[in-house]
This record gives structure tokens, sequence and C-alpha cells, in this order.
């Protein structure tokens, strides 16, 4: 990539994060316009790009339309999205799948993320999970994911909250 393609890409970048620090700007009755502003800036970008739709999902799930926002995640997935956008694609449209009632889907889709390389995003794969778990019944394996992410974060008791996490769903020896 030329320097001039790098200092394109971060002065839309950072235009794409101007517009998402407004979105609390936009009550429910201006969310289109809100959407309008995100397409604007899509419309800037090559036809096959997968940032495009993965940012217009964005969009949509954050003004209270997941069941718009699934297809575009996933054309945004098969188009390519990888990295940092990739893993945030995947937990939210896990999200978005509980959301419409699909939450096995969302199981599916983040359960590896579990093990894939660790970043900040680890707590939120976790916390999604949990809850895709919970709207399956499966409460106590929610509950010592969200344990096992929080353990870390304690001023004490790390090991003890990661060990009661561990033993919600592992039979004491």
């Amino acid at each position: 990539m030329s320097p001039a393609n790098e200092d394109a890409d971060k002065d839309w970048d950072e235009r794409v994060a101007a517009a998402w620090a407004t979105l609390d700007d936009y009550d429910e009755a201006h969310a289109a316009d809100f959407r309008a502003v995100i397409d604007a800036l899509v419309a800037e970008l090559p036809a096959d790009s997968p940032v495009g739709p993965f940012e217009r999902a964005c969009a949509w799930d954050s003004t209270g339309h997941s069941d718009r926002a699934v297809p575009l995640y996933r054309e945004a997935l098969a188009r390519g999205l990888d990295g940092y956008r990739a893993r945030r694609t995947k937990i939210q449209l896990s999200s978005s799948l509980r959301n419409i009632g699909q939450p096995e889907e969302g199981v599916k889709l983040l359960t590896p993320e579990l093990d894939a390389p660790s970043d900040e995003l680890d707590d939120a794969v976790r916390a999604t999970l949990a809850l895709c778990l919970a709207s399956l019944g499966r409460e106590r394996e929610g509950l010592a994911l969200v344990l096992g992410a929080l353990a870390p974060h304690l001023p004490r008791y790390q090991r003890s909250m990661a060990n009661y996490a561990r033993l919600l769903i592992e039979p004491e020896e």
C-alpha cells in the first residue's frame, strides 16, 4: 500500500470514528439520518470492500434493527473481512442473532473465538457468548464464562473466582 493510500484510509477511518461519536445525538425518530451519514461514508469505499457492509451493519444494529444487520455482517465476512473488524463482526453478529431468536448460531460463531489470539475483545466475546448460552437455557456455562472473564480484573480473589467459574461447569475432583 502506498503512503497516499494509508493516509486516505486513516482519514476515512477518522471520519467514520467521528460519525460514530455522534450516534447519541440521534434519537429514534432520526436514526435514519445517522444511517445516511454512514451510508455516505461507505459510498466512498470500493464497491467490493468488506468494510462497507460491516459499517452499514453496525449502523442498523446500533439503531435497533438487528434483523437488518445480520445479512450485512454475513456479507462482510463473506467478502473477506479480517483482523480486528472480523472479530468485532463475529461478536456483533452473534449478539444480533441472539436478538432475532437464533442464539445457537451465535454460540457456533463465538465458541472458536475463545481459542483465538487474545486481544481487547476477549471479554466481549465471553460476555456475548454468555448471553447466547443463557438464551439457550445454559446459564451455568454463561456464568462460568463471565466470572472467568471478570476474575483477572479483580483487585483480589482472582484465583478463587477463576476456580469458582471452573467449578460451575466441571465436577469437583
